[in-house]
């Protein structure tokens, strides 16, 4: 790739990392200001990861001065960092595309460019990548390839990551790692380890230096936002043949002021906001969040015995309120869902009842754990899982699909799925009364007024009956599946079918009570944000068939794939997860001769 002749700003003027490296020194705080300013117009556009990606702009720059991206391998950790690599890879004229469906990525993507090798936005693999491509390089006598791995010191909190160090360090590997050190994840790192690169940091006397022991060179401190100190000190690294740690010390949410005053979590991430003020474009809403934010701090004041736990995101989950009032009720393990687990299990032995509040898509993780120390012990664990089903511009590696076909797999599991803000309020209460392991989950997404019942019947919800007589369609509705059903109900009656609308509210198992009424009707179809092959419909399906049930049962739900980026109302759709699809769906199922009464 060649520098452009468009104009003389330096970042138009750059058509891909080659190009960077022509650059005059004295071009490149030009071409970091010209960075930060596109980051800000086009984040605070569409949303993103703001925060992260402000503080590693001259990081980024060093990188692509002294390395030979794709020959060279850079692989970043969580993968939220990266929109500076996008400009700097030839993807400037795309950037405004940012999150957008049909777009360019939140994280790197393979499918968008060959400089990104790892499609990483679930932290703390960096490492583990790093040495297998180390590996691949050495077996294939590509000796003169170099593998970079950039993490932050709230990713390095990771259990795998110290995996990674491990075998890197003692293969003495020449792997470099770019500890990008802004003393935060979304909260401030905690821990030893917290602790320990402060010492570094400040020079210490005695401190020593973990590092060493791992088998790594140490590079550092070094000043994350000189580029001419960084560009020193990664070509020291990169000279060395042997295995690196280059400690860059960075200002998370550098020069965009409302970040930089965000004690919370400098702007990590953001909707859409103005971009001089930082303040939200629209109205702030309630979200599901919010609502389990204000309920668990409630019963966390009436049960001192609730307590609640997190992997670094102590406020997007929610446990803001929590920890104000009760501070050392709250624990925050760093990015260890797998240590969080453990340590929800060990409190619970101790008495307590532990509220594990994490992102759908993170419990993945830790299912091992789930399994073999809470469910196993039969302990009291409750999991609030953020951020379930469809997420939307985050992408398929946030999308919180896995859950219920994970989860229904552990022995002695209940899961609660609320539909509107009393069912959050009322499972969660639920939840935490219960003796043995509990799941509730809810989506990202502003949660809508309450959806009332006219009837009760067994524990479960009867939402609608339709005016016709026939038992036609049993529709179950999944937590926040009950208003797009409540809809296909009344399409369907519309056409003169006879429909049921329940929610179950504890999902799993299944209900008993719930078999009988799918008996007396001609259909009935679970409608779920989750995997439908593996789901709650699918097991419902099973039970009914098992039951000697002559009813039809169908699972609506997400497939079984990774769904792309796009609005969350709009993969829903896609997916046939709207009251019209949920109609449309019924009305094929039905059988030819009750179609045409």
């Amino acid at each position: 790739m060649t520098l452009s002749t468009r104009g003389s700003d330096p970042l138009t003027r750059l058509t891909g990392p080659d190009a960077l490296a022509t650059l005059a020194e004295a071009e490149l705080p030009e071409l970091a200001r010209r960075i930060r300013e596109r980051l800000v117009e086009t984040v605070t556009g569409v949303g993103g990861h703001l925060g992260a990606c402000l503080g590693t702009v001259e990081l980024t720059i060093a990188l692509h001065r002294v390395f030979r991206s794709p020959t060279d391998a850079l692989v970043f950790d969580t993968g939220h960092q990266s929109y500076t690599h996008k400009l700097l890879t030839g993807r400037a004229d795309s950037f405004d595309s940012l999150r957008r469906a049909g777009g360019m990525a939140g994280y790197p993507s393979r499918a968008e460019s060959a400089h990104d090798w790892v499609e990483n936005s679930h932290a703390s693999v960096s490492l583990a990548w790093a040495d297998g491509i180390a590996k691949g390089f050495e077996l294939r006598g590509e000796h003169d390839r170099r593998v970079v791995a950039v993490i932050g010191d709230g990713a390095l909190t990771g259990g795998v990551a110290w995996e990674g160090m491990n075998n890197i360090g003692a293969a003495r590997r020449p792997v470099v790692v770019v500890l990008n050190d802004n003393g935060r994840s979304y909260d401030p790192t905690a821990g030893a380890l917290a602790d320990h690169l402060r010492a570094l940091r400040e020079g210490a006397p005695g401190a020593g230096n973990l590092f060493d022991a791992m088998g790594f060179d140490y590079v550092g401190p070094v000043d994350g936002h000189d580029i001419g100190a960084l560009c020193t000190a990664l070509h020291t690294a990169a000279a060395a043949g042997r295995p690196v740690v280059v400690h860059a010390i960075t200002c998370k949410g550098r020069g965009f002021a409302p970040a930089e005053a965000d004690e919370a979590d400098r702007m990590h991430s953001c909707g859409v906001i103005d971009p001089e003020t930082g303040a939200p474009r629209k109205p702030p809403t309630v979200s599901w969040t919010d609502l389990v934010e204000t309920e668990l701090a409630a019963i966390a004041d009436d049960q001192p015995e609730v307590v609640a736990l997190t992997a670094a995101m102590r406020l997007p989950t929610g446990l803001g309120e929590f920890s104000r009032r009760a501070p050392d009720r709250v624990f925050d393990s760093g990015i260890a869902e797998q240590h969080l687990l453990a340590s929800a299990a060990g409190l619970a032995a101790a008495g307590m009842h532990p509220v594990v509040a994490v992102y759908s898509t993170f419990l993945n993780r830790a299912i091992d754990q789930v399994l073999l120390d809470v469910a196993l012990h039969e302990l009291p664990v409750t999991l609030v899982l953020d951020r379930a089903g469809v997420t939307g511009p985050d992408g398929p590696s946030h999308h919180g699909m896995w859950d219920l076909a994970l989860l229904t797999c552990v022995p002695g599991m209940r899961i609660a799925c609320p539909r509107d803000p009393n069912r959050v309020r009322e499972l969660l209460r639920e939840a935490v009364a219960t003796p043995g392991p509990t799941a509730m989950r809810y989506p990202k997404a502003s949660v809508g007024e309450d959806v009332p019942n006219i009837a009760r019947m067994d524990g479960m919800d009867i939402l609608h009956r339709g005016p016709h007589s026939p038992l036609d369609v049993l529709l179950v509705a999944v937590g926040p599946m009950a208003t797009p059903c409540l809809q296909a109900a009344r399409i369907l009656s519309d056409n003169g079918f006879g429909a049921t609308v329940v929610d179950p509210r504890w999902v799993w198992p299944i209900n008993p009570g719930l078999v009988s009424i799918a008996a007396r009707h001609r259909l009935t179809v679970c409608v779920e944000d989750g995997i439908a092959g593996n789901g709650i419909g699918a097991h419902l399906t099973r039970t009914v068939a098992s039951d000697g049930a002559a009813t039809q049962v169908r699972a609506l739900g997400l497939p079984t794939e990774f769904i792309a980026h796009a609005p969350r109302d709009r993969i829903l759709a896609d997916c046939g997860l709207t009251g019209e699809g949920i109609a449309a769906a019924c009305l094929e199922w039905l059988p030819a001769t009750e179609r045409i009464r």
